[in-house]
This record gives structure tokens, C-alpha cells and sequence, in this order.
């Protein structure tokens, strides 16, 4: 009786193999890329450099720097507006680059050494 599933002989045939090869490197590079993107740090400012925020790539607000200047007690709204600008300003430029990094690596899969 023959056997169900898997490949004659156990094998796994010349294109599948090169396959996994390229799937296992490429989960390596993610994972590079991954700690290396957590490492780094983008920095982005509101109302002309009143407001600097720098995030992280673990997605953390690492520093605000705020101009003693934009801290008036009577227009807390305005302080509140600029730092929220900032931090997603810096946020985008972290997420922009990470999807750039991705799009990357899976360019590398082509057309999965042509079983598809």
C-alpha cells in the first residue's frame, strides 16, 4: 500500500527545498532586522523645534524636550497639541521605516523559486 501524503521516497523535491532554505533565511533577517529596528531611536519636533519626542522602535516614548518658551500656563491646549503632533510625527517616520524594511526581505521570496 502506498504511502499517504509527504513525497516519494521522503525526499523533498529540488524547488521545495530551496524553498525552506529562502524561508529560513528570511526569518533570520526578520529577526535581525526586528532587534536592530528595537534598537533605534527617531526623533521628530512640533511648532518649529518647541517640541522634540523621540521614540523607539519597541514603540516607547524615550524623551520629550520641551523649549521653556511653549510652556505657558495659560495655553496648556496648545502644549498638549504639539506634543501629540511630535510623538506621531515620530512614530510614522518609526513605521515607515519598518515597513520599508520588511517590504525588503519578502521582496526576497519572488515568486517562491517558481512552484507558484
Amino acid at each position: 500500500m502506498a504511502k499517504r501524503g509527504g513525497f516519494p521516497g521522503g525526499a523533498i523535491p529540488g524547488n521545495m527545498n530551496n524553498l525552506m532554505k529562502q524561508a529560513q533565511k528570511m526569518q533570520k533577517q526578520m529577526e535581525e532586522k526586528t532587534k536592530e529596528m528595537e534598537e533605534k531611536v527617531w526623533e521628530a519636533s512640533a511648532g518649529g523645534g518647541a517640541v522634540t519626542v523621540r521614540v523607539s522602535g519597541k514603540k516607547e516614548v524615550v524623551e520629550v524636550k520641551l523649549a521653556p518658551e511653549v510652556v505657558d500656563p495659560d495655553d496648556i491646549e496648545m502644549l498638549q497639541d504639539l506634543i501629540m503632533a511630535a510623538t506621531n510625527e515620530a512614530w510614522r517616520k518609526m513605521e515607515e521605516e519598518s515597513a520599508q524594511m520588511m517590504n525588503s526581505i519578502a521582496g526576497g521570496l519572488g515568486n517562491f523559486g517558481g512552484l507558484f
